[in-house]
């Protein structure tokens, strides 16, 4: 098995053609050439993730959010970063991340989302070219206030908190979501008709919002770390007698903490 093997299969569900011109999708560390003998599926590339893919044996890491996402002007062991592409390069660790390239694929960041709370009538809320789109909208067959859909998010993302708009007392049934920072895509999500947005890192001002419209914030990783889950299951479905493992400690490993 080679690195270019396991990419392949990733980017047969999310080609790279299709990530955000800003994002940096990809084979970040490593060679498609380099011979991989097992995987390993996080979140975040860490120098946590590094370790625990050599401890397992590992030489390929796979992770939504990108390593190298800007550019490094230095490499050092005291930064996050640094650290872990230090460890990655002395351990002979390959490193891939698949972005925006899984948030705009039907099966992807957004269509997980939808699934969890039971949408039907899915369909990208920003549809574009060949089958990819941004975000999901759909319906709600059963109708439900704003203070009973908080406690349905909550239960169904199993997060501890929500930041929201003031709650909706007329029922909702039709929502909009996006995985990640979706806060520019509010006006979106309103126009397609949405009585209720479910996004991330949504700002104070973002709060205001019309009669009849409702947002919440559930948290990054909340609204994202699902697709950890299905890059692994894509390895599997293509590769089921080769050695994939998920981050043992994926549940611990949201930076944002709550008090």
């Amino acid at each position: 098995m080679k690195v270019g093997d396991i990419t392949r299969a990733l980017e047969a569900f999310a080609p790279l053609s299709i990530q955000e011109s800003w994002d940096n999708s990809g084979l970040l560390i490593g060679s498609p050439e380099d011979p991989v003998k097992g995987v390993l599926v996080g979140f975040d590339c860490t120098p946590e993730l590094i370790d625990e893919a050599v401890e397992k044996g590992c030489d390929m890491v796979v992770t939504h959010h990108p390593l190298i996402f800007k550019g490094i002007r230095h490499i050092s062991a005291d930064d996050p970063v640094g650290a872990a592409v230090m460890k990655a390069v002395k351990q002979g660790v390959a490193v891939y991340a698949a972005h925006t390239t899984a948030d705009k694929v039907a099966r992807g960041v957004s269509g997980a989302m939808a699934e969890r709370i039971g949408l039907k009538d899915v369909e990208f809320l920003e549809p574009g070219p060949e089958g990819y789109g941004l975000g999901c909208i759909g319906n709600w067959e059963k109708p439900m206030t704003g203070a009973e859909a908080i406690a349905f998010v909550k239960e169904r993302f199993g997060v501890q908190l929500i930041r929201s708009s003031k709650p909706l007392e007329t029922p909702i049934s039709r929502v909009a979501l996006l995985g990640g920072s979706g806060g520019s895509e509010i006006g979106l999500a309103l126009n397609a008709g949405a009585q209720l947005y479910i996004t991330a890192d949504v700002s104070y001002h973002n709060f205001f919002t019309p009669d009849g419209f409702m947002v919440m914030d559930i948290g990054h990783f909340e609204s994202e770390v699902e697709i950890v889950d299905i890059f692994l299951a894509e390895i599997r479905k293509n590769f089921p007698t080769f050695a994939s493992y998920k981050c043992a400690n994926l549940g611990r490993s949201n930076p944002v903490h709550y008090f």
